[in-house]
């Protein structure tokens, strides 16, 4: 795997809560690393415009991660205006359901072909990395294991169409068994051997070698990156390890 296509699949995930931060994590990381990945705190306070700036600063993808989840037709209208701003892709939750799901791509589909843009991915999140089996059960409600869950999911939204899932990295394999190689999996909970920390609210992590040892498509690291007092050091250590794992 070149040195080009492995940056293109590693997301900084920036959640900051300014303007000037956000900005300033680009700059600093953009030479390393070019995609980046914008989640609620940061596009409900500055909504499109922060896209605009982000793109201005060196942020070449861009990655929404709004999980859209609501009836089929409020989430397809909101994914098309979002489909507008040119991003690379976009989050809907897979327990919406297959027929918001489809509405959802055709609405994408669309808009981005009115706007002759390409389509942005639409990957769908399986179940959130800060879900363990107790809450699912017993909280959530949800019977039967995290794999079965995962697999069911991820099985639903390739059946409607969508580009892939977000997962954690040890159920990629199991996505990969019941969807094959080329449904796309989106890994967050990414932890580089240098990044130590406590009370880490996600649950399912790995290291980046542990992910793409398993299969991920895509990686979104941030803590990793912005708790790091150089930033741009931590994106190339992220990228050094990331290129490490791609030989196995």
């Amino acid at each position: 795997m070149n040195p080009a296509s492995l940056k293109e699949r590693i997301y900084v995930a920036l959640d900051v809560n300014t303007r000037e931060r956000a900005l300033q994590v680009v700059r600093a990381v953009s030479p390393v690393l070019s995609s980046f990945k914008v989640g609620m705190e940061l596009f409900y306070f500055f909504g499109p415009d922060i896209l605009r700036e982000l793109r201005a600063a060196g942020a070449q993808r861009i990655f929404l991660d709004l999980k859209l989840h609501d009836i089929p037709n409020t989430v397809a209208r909101a994914a098309a205006v979002l489909t507008k701003s040119g991003v690379d892709m976009m989050t809907v939750h897979a327990s919406g359901g297959s027929r918001m799901m489809e509405t959802v791509l055709r609405a994408v589909a669309d808009q981005a072909a009115a706007e002759g843009i390409p389509r942005p991915r639409v990957v769908a999140v399986t179940q959130l990395t800060s879900t363990d089996q107790k809450m699912l059960n017993e909280e959530l409600g949800i019977p039967g294991s995290m794999t079965e869950v995962v697999q069911q999911y991820a099985r639903l939204a390739q059946q409607s169409g969508l580009d892939g899932v977000v997962a954690s990295a040890e159920e990629v394999p199991l996505i990969r068994e019941v969807c094959g190689p080329d449904f796309l999996t989106v890994v967050p909970g990414i932890r580089p051997a240098f990044y130590q920390a406590d009370g880490d609210d996600q649950r399912r992590v790995a290291t980046p070698r542990q992910a793409l040892e398993r299969g991920a498509g895509c990686l979104v690291i941030g803590r990793p990156i912005l708790r790091s007092p150089d930033w741009r050091e931590a994106a190339e250590a992220v990228l050094a390890e990331c290129a490490e794992g791609s030989r196995l």
